[in-house]
């Protein structure tokens, strides 16, 4: 390896990468960081019944979930089965978003029992589900469950292979539904004695499921992340491949960031809209490319991927300014006169698209946000999507006033709810009122914090750091882009974008001259009074290289603009 920069020696020392080993493993093009699949609890028994039921001929359906974690977990899944069972013996079922929810249900179980599955085995799925588990037992059916939600009830009684339960002693408890199922891979692969190329070909899905569920990009993670970028750039899955091409994008030049916000956006689409089972479709399709050319089908599912994403995005964004006007309309449409947890009802909201909703309001008010919107056929329930920031836990707000939920699950940022519409008025007045005391404790909880990387001068943003930052990647939670602060630089060239004009581009000018190209997007009328004022100014932002028609150009992108 060539000789590390101070620069990103020093970037990587503050992620906790200091040793020379662990810093050429982090930096490495062909990392090794893996671990024995059969380390994770029950695996060995697993496997050996997935083997014995597959042998025995009898029917296995995988189970899974209805976003690019489920959706990668059960193609996967369904390529690994391929190898070691007859056509016809294996397939899946995703339940609907809209009228089953998250994971195992017993009439879904019911059905899949009566169309004479025998095997029922989840994908990022099913470590809680112990009544569901039960019912299907008591239907005679085998039961294994991999997973890698954190278990906060009961663990359903089966064979459970998930790293984040009790006892079990994987080294890596980060895994993403599809890793898991990755690993599951692995050891079918060795204990069936297939060539290794199997478990190659399906580690573009390990990827783009692993970044899809925003898992930490760090140890196996990486290692996962970084031969399944490989597996994209070659082209070899025709119907991602095609995915691809519609959205202009060339295979060669994916990155974690492309998947998280092209790719895994088309494959959530189809879950958010309607089914889930188009993507899967779609990504079966591994034929290599001359074979699919003509394949009239697989325009069809590429088409109407696209086409959902479009609606997606036209029904996310008619609602979040439906949500803003409520806002205005009840005099807190702005920063300063927004209260300090959004609790919204939507009468008309898309339940494909609240959480997104939720997560937008949250990030231009910087407020705790959930959006609720009518449930049932009398609507006289409510469904709740929330997403926090940093430093207030959603989950233990909501814990707190458990008393009102039908059903109530999540972590501290994002959660998730169904409770009586007659609950709504006292459930937003203990919020507010719980969040009243968390800022008398910590008055700067509303303040933006930036976990900055490196302070610097504007000049000594170049080409080629931008390039050498690049050996840092795939980047992501865990391992985001490296943060820079710019101190002492004056805006110049000030251009506004966008049809409001929420976007700009500038110059940052340091003492010496140098002037750094900056761009800025959806907070620049925040800015307006300084930009005026002409004011010295910091910025705070991540620097990147970008390649337009064949020219590299530098361009700093920018979080904060902070003036003096």
């Amino acid at each position: 390896m060539a000789e590390i920069s101070n620069t990103i020696k020093k970037l990587l020392f503050k992620r906790g990468i200091e040793s020379q080993e662990d810093l050429e493993e982090f930096l490495s093009p062909s990392p090794r960081r893996t671990y024995d699949p059969f380390l994770l609890k029950n695996m060995e028994e697993g496997v050996s019944l997935l083997l014995e039921e597959a042998a025995a001929g009898e029917r296995i359906c995988i189970y899974g979930d209805y976003d690019a974690d489920g959706i990668t977990s059960t193609t996967l899944m369904l390529s690994i089965l391929s190898h070691i069972t007859e056509p016809g013996q294996v397939d899946y079922y995703i339940p609907s978003r809209f009228e089953e929810g998250y994971g195992l249900n017993q009439e879904a179980i019911r059905q899949i029992h009566e169309q004479g599955f025998q095997m029922l085995l989840t994908v990022d799925c099913g470590s809680v589900s112990a009544a569901e588990v039960e019912y299907a037992k008591s239907l005679g059916m085998k039961v294994l469950v991999t997973d890698h939600h954190n278990v906060t009830d009961t663990i359903a009684d089966c064979l459970v292979i998930n790293p984040k339960q009790p006892g079990c002693p994987y080294p890596f408890k980060g895994l993403a539904g599809c890793g898991v199922a990755f690993k599951l891979a692995q050891a079918i692969q060795q204990r069936a004695d297939l060539p290794k190329a199997v478990i190659n070909s399906v580690l573009d899905l390990a990827a783009i499921g692993t970044v899809g569920d925003i898992m930490p990009l760090v140890d196996e993670n990486r290692t996962i992340v970084k031969y399944g970028l490989r597996m994209i750039h070659r082209g070899c899955r025709a119907g991602l491949l095609r995915l691809l091409e519609a959205v202009s994008l060339k295979p060669e030049a994916v990155t974690s960031e492309s998947i998280s916000f092209i790719i895994v956006p088309h494959l959530n689409a189809s879950g958010r809209i309607e089914d889930a089972s188009v993507a899967v479709e779609l990504l079966r399709c591994a034929e290599t490319p001359k074979t699919a050319t003509a394949d009239a089908a697989l325009d069809e599912k590429v088409a109407l991927l696209v086409n959902q994403n479009m609606q997606r995005k036209k029904l996310q964004q008619e609602t979040f300014q439906r949500c803003v006007q409520q806002l205005t309309e009840a005099g807190c449409g702005s920063e300063d006169t927004v209260k300090d947890f959004l609790l919204i009802r939507s009468e008309d909201a898309h339940e494909g698209i609240a959480g997104i909703v939720a997560g937008k309001l949250k990030e231009t008010y910087y407020r705790p946000a959930v959006l609720v919107t009518p449930s049932g056929e009398d609507r006289k329930y409510l469904k709740g999507t929330g997403r926090s920031i940093p430093g207030v836990s959603l989950y233990a707000l909501l814990k707190e006033n458990e008393a009102f939920f039908e059903k109530f699950g999540g972590h501290a940022s994002a959660c998730g709810f169904l409770m009586k519409a007659e609950y709504l008025q006292r459930l937003s007045e203990n919020l507010l009122h719980a969040m009243a005391k968390i800022k008398k404790d910590n008055p700067d909880i509303f303040r933006r914090s930036f976990d900055i990387d490196l302070t610097a001068g504007a000049e000594e943003m170049t080409l080629g750091l931008a390039k050498e930052l690049e050996l840092m990647a795939p980047f992501g939670n865990g391992n985001p882009k490296p943060l820079f602060l710019l101190e002492d630089v004056t805006l110049e060239d000030v251009r506004l974008m966008g049809d409001q004009g929420l976007h700009m581009r500038f110059a940052a000018r340091s003492r010496t001259g140098y002037r750094l190209p900056c761009v800025l997007f959806n907070h620049a009328r925040r800015y307006e009074d300084g930009i005026r004022s002409h004011r010295p100014a910091r910025l705070i932002g991540t620097l990147e290289c970008q390649v337009w028609q064949g020219q590299e150009r530098l361009q700093f992108l920018t979080d904060e603009i902070q003036f003096d």
